[in-house]
């Protein structure tokens, strides 16, 4: 049976959430799909609320303290990410965008994502396709087609209606298709891990003499 890790970060505010409460429906909705097909998942959740003061002395000082490494380990070393922002002012909020700021711009190139996002209303609902998707494309990940918005009439006690929860299993069977397509992660990238070996580090082909 094939490991997979599943990280999924939430941009919620408040508490409880409807941020919170979609990405544990996508969450659970990836890892079902994924068990179907023969894989054993284990689920990382992460709550940007809970890491907002560490977010913000990362991005004065330019180092992670010892909670947000971890988290940020997880997240990049993940076979596949889901990320859910709450939609402000026609965009995701800022403590989204500050935690993927402070990410290595490498660390997430060819992962595999799910975007989602929660607003008011659902006039809110193509902020997910100017900014959500556009920041992760920058980033060089692969955005599965299907982005998931809730607004409050897509929840009934709870619970997603007929519409959302279409939505959010075709988005989670487009996740495990390409999570499926890749070799199991092996954790995040060694930042001091050497890329090149002695001999190229000092401008030699394989073919120089060595004197």
């Amino acid at each position: 049976m094939t490991r997979r890790t599943l990280a999924v970060v939430s941009a919620g505010l408040s508490q409880p959430s409807s941020t919170r409460l979609l990405a544990d429906q996508l969450a659970a909705a990836t890892r079902d799909e994924l068990v179907r097909r023969g894989s054993e998942v284990e689920l990382h959740v992460v709550d940007l609320r809970e890491y907002a003061h560490d977010v913000v002395n990362n991005m004065l000082t330019g180092f992670a303290p010892a909670a947000l490494r971890e988290v940020i380990d997880t997240v990049t070393g993940a076979d596949g990410l889901i990320a859910v922002t709450p939609i402000f002012s026609a965009s995701y909020n800022g403590l989204f965008k500050s935690f993927f700021d402070v990410l290595d711009s490498e660390s997430l190139v060819d992962r595999p994502v799910l975007i989602g996002a929660t607003g008011g209303t659902a006039r809110h609902s193509l902020a997910l396709e100017h900014a959500v998707r556009p920041m992760f494309a920058y980033l060089r990940s692969v955005v599965v087609p299907t982005a998931v918005f809730a607004a409050p009439e897509d929840w009934s006690d709870g619970t997603a209606d007929g519409a959302l929860r279409a939505r959010i299993r075709r988005s989670a069977g487009e996740l495990a298709d390409q999570i499926e397509r890749r070799p199991p992660a092996t954790g995040p990238a060694d930042p001091f891990a050497l890329t090149t070996d002695f001999l190229q580090m000092l401008g030699r082909g394989d073919d120089a003499p060595v004197s």
